[in-house]
């Protein structure tokens, strides 16, 4: 059973008898302990992720304890700062508070007790936010399965083998072009999984170079490498129990790839410049933008390490293939940037949808995300129009050309032929309208129609969704009448 992490410590403090006799007392108490004896490197220090609380003494040479607490509180606004002083004075007290301190001791402390009691507390709280923010983040992870939205075909299926895998501890491959959401769908089997309240640690591997990856995934021993000044765990170490996502698997160098077969075959990782390996208990997910298949054919991914990944494969289409998801998710961003930016954005014009669905979207879900919030950011009206999409989509091609017929070319035939059928029968009522001068009566029984369906489609269409009121000329009942 895994125990409750210690909280680790920082001391600062010039004096070397204080320093010595700080750390003494917190290491008794059990705590790892960092001491350093000048503010510019307690600094420095300050800035490792694993620094819970750190004590620092106020009146120090080349930096004073208070502008080093507030350096960290800029830097690492998490971390719990205990402040000391042998000129304790109310002011000085209210200041350090102020600028952000757990607490303030009076130094030589009259009980040794005071300084285990305030460091405990302080670690205590510091885990508290540490949990509070693991379980914001989960339950962010957890909303973010409603952004794999789709009535497609091909998105139904993958919903249902999400589901299916999510109750198995089979090793998953997600392939997909960038922007597809492939770490969406990570998430959403890990926490569907029953590894749900375990960790779901998620890494890029094409982000970083192959000794950091190694030291990353795997973590390291003090002195595997220049920089590496103290042991520490690896990915893999730091999500046992639960679920590691490798994005990107295919970037990974052949070395590499090596010590990833291990794992998987054996369970266990070896830390860089260790003797012994440490057994894990890990579901790996890994995802892809290359086809892993031919990688493997030409000798640059491994094929035994192909078949551990390829257990189960989740391949996500992109968005250019199933068009009749783009209304869904264009309504969802649209709702969601709506509500961020706090303005009232309710919908999109006809013109504005048709353009975005014949889009081929080469960025995917995450292009469409980008425009969207960009529309919503720069729109000053309730309803997104053309005009309110980037330049590229206000390129309105006209019926039966070119143009048009490319830009529906990479659809599937229903779906084209809907959306041509759908261009066209917009122009026609509006071309039908401007040359009735804009009289729903005469435009209806020039098209055949009875004035209620012709207004039916004018509605369905938004064609002259604009109020045009009725102008008296000449007593003439034919002038332009309201149609919206």
């Amino acid at each position: 059973m895994n125990q409750p992490k210690r909280a680790k410590i920082l001391v600062v403090d010039d004096d070397p008898v204080v320093l010595k006799a700080v750390t003494s007392i917190l290491q008794r108490e059990g705590y790892p302990i960092v001491a350093i004896d000048d503010a510019v490197e307690g600094l420095t220090a300050a800035k490792d992720p694993s620094i819970d609380v750190a004590v620092l003494d106020i009146n120090m040479p080349h930096l004073s304890g208070m502008d080093l607490l507030k350096a960290i509180k800029a830097e690492r606004p998490d971390v719990e700062v205990i402040m000391m002083t042998a000129y304790a004075t109310v002011e000085t007290a209210v200041e350090a508070v102020k600028a952000g301190a757990y607490d303030y001791l009076t130094k030589p402390f009259e009980d040794i007790d005071d300084l285990s009691l305030t460091v405990g507390k302080a670690a205590e709280r510091k885990a508290l936010k540490d949990r509070t923010r693991a379980l914001e983040e989960a339950l962010t992870a957890r909303s973010q399965f409603e952004d794999l939205i789709g009535q497609s075909s091909q998105m139904r299926a993958v919903f249902k083998l999400v589901e299916t895998v999510s109750h198995s501890t089979a090793t998953v491959l997600i392939q997909g072009e960038s922007g597809t959401g492939k770490e969406l769908v990570a998430r959403a089997i890990h926490y569907r999984s029953a590894r749900k309240d375990k960790p779901f640690v998620a890494v890029n591997c094409s982000a970083l170079t192959e000794t950091l990856l190694e030291s990353e995934l795997f973590g390291h021993m003090k002195g595997a490498f220049t920089g590496a000044t103290g042991n520490k765990k690896g990915l893999f170490e730091a999500a046992d129990g639960g679920t590691i996502f490798l994005d990107e698997i295919g970037d990974v160098p052949p070395a590499t790839q090596v010590r990833l077969l291990r794992v998987l075959q054996e369970g266990e990782v070896k830390r860089v410049g260790a003797n012994e390996p440490v057994k894990v208990d890990v579901r790996v997910i890994a995802a892809t933008h290359v086809d892993l298949t031919r990688a493997k054919e030409q000798g640059r991914f491994r094929e035994d390490l192909f078949y551990r990944l390829n257990v189960i494969t989740i391949d996500l289409p992109p968005l250019r293939d199933r068009p009749e998801d783009v209304p869904l998710l264009a309504h969802h961003f649209l709702k969601l940037y709506a509500a961020k930016l706090d303005k009232k954005v309710t919908g999109f014009t006809p013109r504005a949808m048709e353009a975005l669905t014949v889009n081929r979207w080469t960025g995917n879900v995450r292009e469409l995300e980008n425009v969207i919030e960009r529309a919503v950011v720069l729109t000053s009206n309730e309803v997104l129009d053309v005009e309110d999409l980037p330049p590229g989509f206000q390129e309105a091609p006209q019926a039966g050309s070119p143009v048009e017929v490319f830009s529906l070319a990479h659809l599937p035939y229903a779906q084209a032929k809907r959306l041509a059928m759908r261009a066209f029968e917009r122009r026609y009522l509006t071309a039908l309208l401007e040359k009735n001068n804009n009289n729903v009566s005469s435009a209806a029984r020039a098209a055949g129609v009875d004035r209620s369906n012709f207004r039916r489609l004018l509605k369905q269409y938004e064609v002259a969704g604009r109020t045009m009121k009725q102008r008296k000329a000449d007593g003439n009942d034919s002038s332009p009448l309201e149609v919206a």
